[in-house]
């Protein structure tokens, strides 16, 4: 028994694999492009789903598809959406830069499930479902993949993005309470400087994620305008009048998320502004965990050697050499997400610049780059937050120690006896290896009861 079947398409025939549900394009785009082993990411399929389940109820609404038809897609995008359709999606991001090929796939995959839904059910078709006749109907690659990616990117942001940094938030204020009454040495260009609490240092690492959590919620509003209806060019040629605005309230009905048609069609096609500019949020989140994963391993180095101000926890051993030692895992792993998310956006900032005409073909790598840094920003926050944050321990003894030989507490004296004294009083103390107050006294500035009465390190913050 042949371990294939025949398909065809407008070129021509095709073998595809027997258990497979794609045709005769998709096997065209496997042998096509064996480019890569990165596949079109599941968050572009799933989006695919939720636009042709929505396409077709527009399609029935406005009498261009047969009811039946339009149930047997719909009940396929279901059967796709609860995950029972994958291994039929194979093509690579390396393909067509309109996504038509992927674009096909599904519409291939939906249509043999859809037939083959007909066949169990007992249902007599007065023509099979076919993918582009049917379950394309009314779209066109073109206004379909920047739909895809736009529900795709919204989806990520609202259910994994936007719930893995208010959890991160939350657990930093958390540990911002419980540290309340700390006073540690502030740090300027990696030298000292005037006290700090620790309480208020998380605080700011908190203000970091708020803020690019803020930014990432306003960036998102372009992505919920959706280029579906204007088809080939932004015209909405084969699109039934309407058609852009029903299928954009069935995809929000179906997201629970607020979608509008694009009013600009010609934009929605060639712009890819929106991807960007999101993108360009994410990147901004990217950076901020950059600054408090270095602030984490730097305040925990150590732990005799560096400046060993906080413990955290101790996940594995760090090498396979010299026992018993543990690293900063979990802040690498989040500056290593940091650095990959600021890659891509540099990609999508060059693949969003190459619109020509009605049309910008550079939309799988936009995607692909994209729904990678919010996946990476996801997971990364979450494991940074149970596997590093929550355990993170202040060492109360080691903060006491080097905030009261900080040489910048000299500053607290400025009223006292002015800048360049109290200047004079910190090179003096660190040239000779004494204390402030004994350099202060030495230098005939203050007495020593005077320097006790206005030197107090904690009230400094």
């Amino acid at each position: 028994m042949a371990n294939y079947r025949i398909e065809h398409d407008s070129m021509g025939e095709m073998r595809v694999p027997t258990d497979a549900l794609w045709g005769a394009q998709t096997q065209r785009s496997l042998e096509n492009f064996p480019i890569g082993t990165e596949t079109m990411p599941d968050e572009i399929i799933r989006a695919f789903g939720i636009l042709k389940k929505a396409a077709a109820q527009a399609n029935v609404e406005l009498g261009v598809l047969d009811e039946t038809a339009g149930t047997l897609i719909a009940d396929a995008c279901d059967e796709l959406l609860a995950g029972k359709l994958d291994g039929n999606f194979p093509l690579k991001v390396w393909q067509t830069g309109s996504g038509t090929q992927s674009n096909m796939n599904v519409n291939e995959v939906i249509a043999t499930r859809a037939n083959q839904l007909a066949a169990e059910r007992g249902i007599t078709l007065a023509a099979p479902v076919h993918p582009n006749d049917h379950v394309n109907r009314s779209q066109s690659s073109n206004d379909t993949y920047p739909t895809a990616m736009h529900i795709a990117a919204v989806l990520a942001l609202t259910s994994r993005v936007i719930p893995a940094a208010q959890a991160l938030i939350d657990e930093l204020q958390r540990l911002e309470r419980e540290n309340e009454g700390i006073v540690k040495s502030g740090r300027t260009h990696l030298q000292d400087a005037v006290p700090i609490a620790f309480s208020q240092e998380i605080s700011g690492w908190c203000g970091l994620v708020e803020a690019a959590r803020d930014d990432i919620l306003l960036a998102a509003e372009p992505l919920r305008l959706l280029a579906l209806g204007g088809t080939a060019v932004g015209t909405g040629l084969n699109a039934p009048p309407a058609f852009d605005a029903l299928v954009a309230s069935n995809v929000e009905k179906l997201t629970n998320e607020f979608f509008l048609t694009d009013p600009n069609k010609f934009h929605a096609l060639t712009g890819k502004d929106a991807m960007a500019f999101s993108h360009g949020a994410l990147k901004v989140l990217a950076a901020n965990l950059m600054k408090i994963a270095n602030d984490v391993r730097w305040l925990a180095s150590g732990p005799r050697l560096g400046l060993g101000e906080i413990r955290i926890p101790e996940n594995e051993p760090g090498s396979s050499i010299m026992p018993g030692k543990v690293n900063p895992t979990q802040c690498e792993a989040v500056t290593m997400v940091a650095v990959q998310v600021m890659g891509n956006d540099a990609a999508i900032g060059f693949a969003a610049s190459q619109g020509n005409f009605e049309l910008n073909v550079f939309m799988p790598v936009i995607a692909y780059n994209w729904l990678q840094s919010a996946r990476l920003l996801a997971d990364c926050m979450d494991s940074f937050r149970e596997r590093c944050v929550s355990g993170i321990v202040a060492d109360r003894q080691k903060m006491h120690d080097n905030l009261h030989n900080s040489l910048m507490l000299v500053t607290c004296l400025n009223p006292y006896i002015g800048y360049e004294n109290a200047a004079r009083v910190a090179h003096k103390a660190f040239d000779e290896g004494i204390s402030l107050r004994e350099a202060c006294v030495g230098l005939g500035y203050l007495t020593a009861e005077r320097f006790d009465e206005v030197f107090r390190p904690e009230e400094m913050v």
